[in-house]
């Protein structure tokens, strides 16, 4: 459908400017042939030719024949503002109307000897112009991003406003290009209305890249398990639809899913934009191993400030408040999680801390040890299938993440590690019938991988949602590399933070 929309503008648009520049009295040798059309508009109206060539410029070119265009209505005696938004809207007929229409005549450079805008018209095109030029630079160069949660604390606060670079890894053409201009997904009053129309899609197109995505780059990304959400404010990605689809409720009947609960899919670029850590790129091994990550075999990069949880055991002699607030940087005064009591003791406490914080706190005279904590509950982590891999998020892998080309074995211990890249990421149709595969229709034991795939943790190690529990992050998904933080608060302006790169 979105082909079919793109085909019909440019085809229209380009027999409206034929049958216009044949009124102009323009040979029909030039009038028709495509780009060089565009020339002979610009001589006519007394653009200056440098117009002609940004046309071509990609993107930006659009905007600016979309403007030349106007120019060119506009000597037509065509200036209202109706007259233009059909110029922009629906060019494939305003654009043959003037051409064919006994009632439009060209009237060449006179047509605008009288014309002055009206005080509520600049205003307008004042407006229609920081529109375009704020959503081109927020499309490819780069997008404010402001931090929700804590997954990647301490690298990362709540209230941390950041510019996500879109030119290193190559900006995406927008693959649902209708929406309500700078916002996501959904509208700003109504959190559970789409902000985009879904029926006109364009195929996945990347940018050319200054470079890949580097091992440990901080990366926005389009949260993949949200392409399907419960279409309620305190589900959507915080409880996402296949969690509760697997939960023992449902265990995988959609029917009575889609009968409890409003379902909404997203398209890709519409789905909820996350931010973690690339800890493994395509091709890479990963390991959990007693909360401490391995890649390839080596101890991985562990960020300045990342944090796990650390059981810490006491001579039964509190910790000093003011140490918890000034050293662990946990406020004591309010509900967190960060610093709890172990049930059934009173000198066992779980804190969620830095290394280096917990360094620091093995010190004090009253601790008697500080440990790392090890979340050792199987049962809810990628692939979900506990018969063949019962993972748990401090004790996960070894997982190989898959590289455009690999060549997969599919059988059903290894199915649950492919079936969303096959299905959902790739578009194929996946079937099991008998014990055996079908993709497509044609039975299958192996599948060749056609993209590649990242593995994205939160530095804040217990707190973060990542692809420890749904998996693979797409090429495809990727928005951005996080790069500065140009604003933050709490309560007050974290002056510290302002203008500070992301590392």
């Amino acid at each position: 459908m979105g082909y079919l929309i793109l085909i019909l503008f440019w085809l229209g648009w380009h027999i409206g400017i034929y049958l216009m520049l044949k009124k102009a009295g323009v040979a029909s040798a030039k009038a028709i042939i495509p780009i060089y059309n565009t020339w002979e508009v610009v001589k006519l109206c007394g653009i200056s030719k440098v117009w002609f060539w940004i046309q071509l410029i990609p993107i930006l070119g659009q905007f600016v024949t979309l403007w030349i265009s106007i120019i060119f209505v506009m000597h037509f005696k065509r200036v209202g503002l109706l007259q233009h938004t059909l110029t922009i809207l629906v060019p494939f007929i305003y654009l043959p109307y003037l051409g064919l229409s006994p009632n439009e005549r060209w009237h060449g450079k006179e047509a605008l000897q009288h014309y002055h805008k009206s005080a509520s018209r600049e205003w307008v095109d004042a407006a229609v112009f920081a529109i375009v030029a704020a959503t081109l630079i927020r499309t490819f160069i780069f997008e404010a991003y402001v931090i929700p949660t804590e997954s990647m604390e301490k690298t990362l606060l709540v209230n941390d406003f950041l510019f996500v670079d879109k030119i290193t890894y190559g900006a995406r053409i927008p693959q649902t290009p209708v929406s309500f201009p700078f916002v996501h997904n959904t509208l700003p009053m109504a959190p559970t209305t789409p902000s985009y129309i879904k029926w006109v899609q364009v195929d996945y197109t990347r940018l050319p890249k200054l470079r890949g995505i580097n091992r440990n780059d901080v990366v926005v990304f389009n949260f993949p398990a949200g392409d399907t959400i419960i279409n309620l404010p305190e589900f959507g990605s915080k409880i996402p639809y296949y969690d509760v689809l697997r939960s023992p409720e449902y265990a995988n009947n959609r029917e009575k899913l889609l009968n409890d609960y409003p379902i909404l899919v997203h398209p890709v670029d519409k789905t909820d934009n996350y931010i973690k850590r690339c800890v493994g790129i395509p091709g890479d091994i990963i390991q959990v191993k007693g909360s401490h990550l391995w890649v390839n075999g080596a101890p991985a990069f562990d960020a300045p400030y990342s944090q796990t949880e650390f059981i810490v055991q006491t001579n039964g002699q509190p910790i000093p408040e003011d140490y918890i607030q000034d050293s662990l940087g946990i406020n004591i005064n309010e509900a967190s999680s960060d610093f709890q009591i172990m049930e059934g003791s009173t000198n066992t406490f779980k804190i969620n801390m830095t290394a280096n914080a917990a360094e620091n706190l093995k010190k004090l005279p009253q601790v008697l040890s500080v440990t790392y904590f090890d979340e050792n509950t199987v049962g809810y982590t990628f692939p979900n299938d506990m018969s063949h891999f019962p993972w748990s998020v401090d004790n996960y892998g070894p997982i190989r993440i898959p590289k455009k080309g690999d060549v997969v074995q599919l059988n059903d211990s290894t199915i649950e590690l492919y079936r969303r890249i096959i299905s959902n990421y790739e578009h194929n149709n996946l079937e099991e019938k008998e014990g055996k595969y079908y993709i497509n229709g044609v039975p299958v034991t192996t599948y060749t991988v056609k993209e590649n795939y990242y593995w994205m943790m939160g530095d804040n190690r217990h707190r973060s949602q990542d692809s420890r529990y749904w998996g693979y992050v797409p090429e495809t998904h990727i928005v951005g590399r996080a790069a500065l933080i140009w604003f933050s608060y709490s309560k007050s302006i974290r002056w510290n933070r302002l203008f500070s790169q992301i590392k």
